[in-house]
């Protein structure tokens, strides 16, 4: 078929192709494709398929993940987005640090609760951890990590991570509270006993009003639909306490944060009213 011959309805047959293949593909692990923006999940996915399987359709694709288990991981791989590390944008962990958790110590009778949200396989859990060991050393911390990748929540319980991963964590700290094993640093005991891993869906969580004094969620909402996101802030906003954090990622916003009862502290802090 030529460009010229490209019409309006044969757009449209692929764009019911796309949708066909997110409800298949929900069917198959329950993760909602069409919650995130379609023209970037949809390049992603179509690439990976022509890659690795020439002239594939989507539906005839979608059958394929139903019965080959080692496809659907490398195509997890593909479409969940499992970018981390170790003190990721440290100029957020300074802040967290140094102003922060002292301050919700200090106003939550020396209890802080945290909640990673999206935590892939656990660096950002792990960090909050450490610092939170030098910053607040007497105050009750617990911290919860969330994902929708199960493979990435049982990676994350092992606390293990490579030298890519810790190459931007500061040297004396990461020696303070992980030990080198074979070639990778691996969590100390009390690190990991101030975190746990569940495996949970952003898009359908609703949890307890007030039941966190921080909130991270960072570098994950930039590919969710505009109304996908604001509806996730909210409902991250009304899990937090009053006093409460919420810290999204160095380039992301929450969009009108009244609304949500928040106020911005600082480029990527919301403080709950």
């Amino acid at each position: 078929m030529s460009l010229a011959t490209t019409t309006p309805a044969a757009r449209a047959g692929a764009q019911d192709e796309y949708e066909q293949f997110c409800l298949a593909f929900r069917r198959v692990c329950g993760i909602d494709l069409l919650q995130y923006k379609r023209g970037q999940m949809e390049r992603r996915i179509r690439s990976f398929v022509s890659t690795r399987h020439g002239d594939t359709t989507l539906p005839a694709y979608a059958e394929l993940l139903k019965a080959d288990k080692d496809e659907l991981s490398r195509f997890l791989d593909r479409v969940t987005i499992n970018v981390s590390q170790l003190w990721r944008n440290p100029e957020q962990w300074e802040v967290l640090e140094d102003k922060i958790l002292p301050d919700l110590a200090a106003s939550g009778s020396n209890r802080v609760r945290a909640w990673s949200a999206g935590s892939s396989y656990g660096a950002e859990a792990y960090t909050l951890a450490a610092i939170a060991r030098r910053a607040i050393p007497r105050a009750q911390v617990t911290i919860l990590g969330t994902d929708i990748d199960g493979r990435m929540v049982e990676r994350a319980r092992t606390g293990v991570f490579t030298t890519e991963d810790a190459r931007d964590a500061p040297t004396a700290t990461l020696a303070s509270h992980f030990a080198m094993e074979d070639g990778r640093w691996h969590a100390s005991a009390e690190l990991k006993r101030m975190v746990r891993f569940e495996q949970g869906d952003l898009l359908r969580v609703q949890p307890a009003k007030e039941s966190f004094d921080l909130v991270l969620c960072r570098n994950t909402v930039i590919y969710f639909n505009e109304d996908v996101r604001d509806a996730l802030h909210g409902r991250l906003a009304e899990s937090l306490r009053a006093g409460g954090r919420l810290v999204v990622g160095a380039t992301e916003r929450v969009s009108e944060p009244a609304k949500h009862a928040l106020e911005p502290e600082s480029p990527f802090v919301y403080r709950k009213i």
